[in-house]
């Protein structure tokens, strides 16, 4: 499988979702990298913060636009949530040492990952998300085989109509 989607009704739904995208990811240490796309307030923050709270963190989350980067030192992982939606060229990512970001058994969450392009390296995920019928609709694409594990997991979870 290399791709799947599901209709998320709210907020509440999109970090419950998160949170089992965590617990997936949590399974494939090699999966590093997942892109997450959409318009602003598309909810790609809120499905950050459900992955990170699987993971174990419960203080605030949000985007660091003007960091481009925020790191969480998890008991099970270290997680990294990018934000290259302010990034001027994609070669600033290289002076930031950006290749180490995927080094080891980190996550790396990525919103705006076209801001990146030819620097980033191709994600093992790629999650798009747009606002639709008052909820969100999430389509996630494997790139690897770590992602098509976790979409074939995802997609035999029968919770999730729950979200």
């Amino acid at each position: 499988m290399t791709e799947w989607s599901t209709w998320l009704a709210d907020e509440a739904a999109t970090v419950a979702f998160g949170e089992q995208l965590g617990a997936q990811l949590a399974l494939c240490p090699g999966c590093v990298s997942v892109h997450l796309a959409g318009d602003l307030g598309a909810g790609k923050t809120t499905l950050t913060r459900g992955v990170l709270r699987y993971f174990g963190h419960s203080g605030a989350v949000k985007s660091p636009t003007y960091t481009l980067v925020e790191g969480y030192e998890l008991p099970s992982r270290t997680l990294y949530h990018f934000d290259l939606y302010r990034l001027g060229d994609p070669e600033e990512l290289e002076y930031m040492g950006i290749r180490d970001y995927f080094a080891g058994d980190s996550v790396c969450l990525i919103e705006w990952p076209v801001r990146g392009a030819g620097i980033l390296p191709e994600p093992d995920l790629a999650a798009s998300l747009k606002v639709q019928a008052g909820g969100r609709l999430v389509m996630l694409e494997a790139y690897s085989g770590a992602g098509r594990a976790v979409l074939e997991r995802l997609s035999a979870n029968t919770d999730l109509s729950s979200c």
